[in-house]
């Protein structure tokens, strides 16, 4: 998975630039105009749109220091951004959502007839995420801005979860300046949670408060964090390290720890102190249905995150009917590999324990684990010149989850690479315990989450010839569907073919993606609780407890995200069918891939516009 913490959505300003943000509802579908020579007034008119562009961005950035960070861009001008992190207040929620509505009307007034081709599309999408906002702003007035993230405060949202890891990863420290920077930002992260702490007070007035097990998960994270000696935190320990290893100047480890102590810790004990309070007011019902307008608010999650108008039910279904077929896949390799007894899932489950397939739990054998998917990265980038004709310059690094989240965080997430690709993307893998990633599972994770997944699309879109506001736009369905549509194009060239088990893996992802379509509904549709949730997925897929456990809880806190994979997978395999049988001997999967990439992160309706665009130009 795109880690939608960090990654295109920068923190609590993402819907200040609407495609920026996610997730996204649906917005009437648009046809692009048909590509002509243009005119003066068409390349005027295009200007124009694009300055308008530009003015969205740089109203998004100045509200989200953050993501300037993230970029790579807070220097210059925005310098000064560097030593800030975002306003979460209630009072910014309002201001990012009146944003929302200006720029939603000053793109309105701006003829979209007097674009074509790429400026059309451009426009599209834009419109669309503008559109998706207001809608979702309007209608619901608890978790924030927009949809699919109810609870301000949780086992996966929260600056406590992700404003360490970005403070050692994407702060950089070069200079005394940075080093400061960083004492300034760790000193606003207690403002911050306080804001949090507001916010998290007005919804709870609403009655949105999390499920008992969410709290619990989120407390034990919090309380991991907030046990350790300041002097001893990972975040003084980063900037201390970092500014001796540049030899700068100063006492950073006393400057920091003394931040700790007296700002960050403090307001971090007042967000412990209100989740221990509404413990005993918490239920255990898992879905968004028993909050208020709670039905409505999972649809508009749904929406937003598949930018489909697909129903729970038809979801649900299809879920139903993929978990039916990949279990009979299975059950055929794991035959012919000599394993007969028990049903699939059971069958699945002694593969998950078996020991064979399992690295030491210890320092040496996760550093060997990272060492072998290493491997695996270079192995399948000689293949890739065979089906892409663009390849990402940025290069991607993997890095454990840290160990102060990797209780409550996914198996494996990425981070973007910087905009000048000088700060590499990062593949995050989940090692809190190795039984969790047995070697047969490993492959199709990597190419998922690298290459040929995560990296390699979202560095295309940063390196491609966007506007900047489609560059950092992000559309869950677009993103993960292309991730997870990479795994099935991993075994289609060839990485499995003297790796039967490895190829079980593939089957076992694909079809994990398929229980999450009935999990995710079945919790927040049909009122499952979150222990059948778990069984389904056990049963289903063999997986160790504590991992089913980790996935159907993350579903909870983030409804309707996990039903975008497989709805935007078989998109594009629909679209890659449709381009074939259109062109016949004239298909270039190179070519089909560039189509679908360099256009950028797309709502699904306009991903097939631009694959019919590309159907039309090859015919010629």
């Amino acid at each position: 998975m795109f880690d939608r913490r960090k990654i295109l959505l920068s923190g609590a300003a993402t819907a200040a630039v609407a495609t920026m943000s996610a997730p996204f509802a649906l917005a009437a579908k648009r046809t692009a105009a048909p590509v002509a020579a243009k005119t003066a007034t068409t390349n005027s008119a295009a200007a124009k749109l694009n300055a308008l562009f530009d003015s969205f961005v740089s109203e998004g950035l100045d509200r989200s220091p953050e993501f300037a960070t993230s970029l790579g861009i807070d220097t210059g001008d925005r310098a000064y951004q560097k030593a800030m992190l975002s306003d979460r207040s209630l009072a910014e929620v309002a201001a990012q959502k009146a944003l929302n509505t200006d720029q939603l009307r000053r793109l309105r007034a701006f003829d979209r007839n007097s674009v074509g081709g790429m400026d059309a599309i451009n426009y599209d999408v834009v419109m669309y995420g503008l559109v998706t906002q207001e809608d979702a702003n309007k209608r619901f007035s608890y978790g924030g801005v927009g949809v699919g993230a109810p609870y301000i405060l949780s086992q996966l949202t929260g600056a406590y979860q992700g404003t360490p890891d970005f403070l050692d990863n994407q702060h950089t420290i070069a200079t005394k300046v940075d080093a400061d920077d960083y004492l300034a930002r760790l000193y606003a992260l207690g403002t911050v949670f306080d804001q949090e702490l507001e916010v998290t007070k007005h919804d709870v007035a609403m009655g949105v408060i999390p499920p008992d097990f969410v709290l619990s998960r989120t407390l034990e994270q919090m309380m991991k964090l907030r046990s350790t000696a300041a002097d001893k935190s990972p975040m003084v320990d980063s900037v201390a390290r970092r500014a001796k290893e540049k030899k700068i100047p100063g006492d950073y480890s006393g400057l920091a720890t003394r931040t700790m102590e007296e700002k960050v810790y403090p307001a971090l004990d007042r967000q412990i102190a209100f989740l221990k309070s509404l413990q005993p007011k918490a239920v255990h019902d898992a879905g968004v249905w028993r909050l208020k307008d709670g039905d409505a608010y999972y649809q508009a999650s749904l929406t937003a995150n598949t930018t489909t108008t697909m129903k729970p039910a038809d979801i649900h279904k299809m879920g139903l009917d993929i978990v039916k077929d990949h279990t009979a896949k299975i059950d055929a390799i794991m035959k012919s590999q000599g394993m007969t007894k028990g049903t699939v899932g059971q069958r699945l489950r002694a593969m998950f324990t078996d020991k064979r397939f399992h690295y030491e739990n210890t320092d040496a054998g996760k550093e060997k684990l990272l060492a072998d998917l290493n491997k695996q990265v270079k192995a399948v980038k000689a293949k890739l010149p065979q089906y892409f004709g663009t390849l990402p310059k940025a290069d991607v690094i993997i890095k454990r989850v840290p160990k102060a989240i990797e209780a409550g965080a996914p198996g494996g997430y990425y981070n973007n690479a910087s905009l000048d690709g000088k700060r590499p993307g990062i593949y995050w893998i989940n090692l809190r315990d190795t039984a969790e990633n047995p070697t047969w599972t490993l492959p199709t994770l990597t190419y998922h989450e690298a290459i040929p997944g995560h990296h390699l699309q979202l560095s295309i879109q940063q390196e491609a010839p966007l506007p900047l506001i489609r560059k950092v736009s992000g559309f869950t369905s677009y993103i993960e569907g292309w991730a997870l549509y990479t795994e099935q194009l991993a075994e289609e060239m060839g990485m499995y073919e003297k790796d039967p088990l490895g190829k079980i893996g593939f089957l076992h992802d694909a079809m994990f993606r398929a229980v999450r379509l009935v999990v995710d509904t079945g919790m927040h549709s049909m009122h499952w609780s979150r222990e059948q949730a778990i069984k389904y997925f056990v049963d289903m897929l063999g997986d160790q407890d504590a991992s089913a456990t980790t996935e159907v809880e993350r579903y909870v806190v983030w409804p309707g995200q996990a039903c975008s994979y497989m709805i935007g997978k078989l998109t594009w395999l629909r679209l890659r069918d449709k381009a074939r049988k259109a062109l016949g001997p004239k298909f270039d999967i190179r070519k089909f891939h560039d189509a679908g990439l360099l256009a950028g992160a797309l709502p699904l309706d306009v991903l097939e516009t631009v694959i019919d665009r590309y159907i039309e130009s090859a015919k010629a």
